[in-house]
């Protein structure tokens, strides 16, 4: 299984839309470990690009810090889950806490 996690300045991205890369981490559901982590720069801002472009990587999870409705309904059109309002800023850490089970979600920080 591949999660896409939007990161800027090395953190998870609060805004998905407007990040500067996106870590790819690949990993193993049945061992519950990271197997493999890709960092990818993100292609330019377009409205409702990221979805497909993340769709055709593999990708099956986004984990975010906020999200806007349309990207919200793209993603779920693609098939792909998504995790808004994570807490944690750091992408690797919160990519493990996911896999646990114990990634601390709050509210989805994107204002639109």
């Amino acid at each position: 299984m591949k999660c896409a996690i939007p990161v800027v300045g090395g953190m998870v991205s609060p805004h998905f839309g407007h990040c500067e890369h996106f870590a790819i981490f690949e990993v193993d559901e049945k061992n519950g470990e990271v197997t493999g982590k890709e960092l990818i720069p993100s292609p330019e801002h377009q409205p409702g690009l990221l979805p497909g472009w993340l769709a055709e990587r593999g990708v099956a999870v986004v984990i975010a810090g906020g999200m806007g409705p349309r990207a919200l309904g793209l993603f779920q059109q693609n098939d792909i889950q998504v995790v808004i309002g994570s807490l944690e800023t750091d992408p690797d850490k919160a990519v493990v806490s996911y896999i646990s089970g114990t990634l601390a979600t709050g509210d989805n920080v994107c204002d639109h």
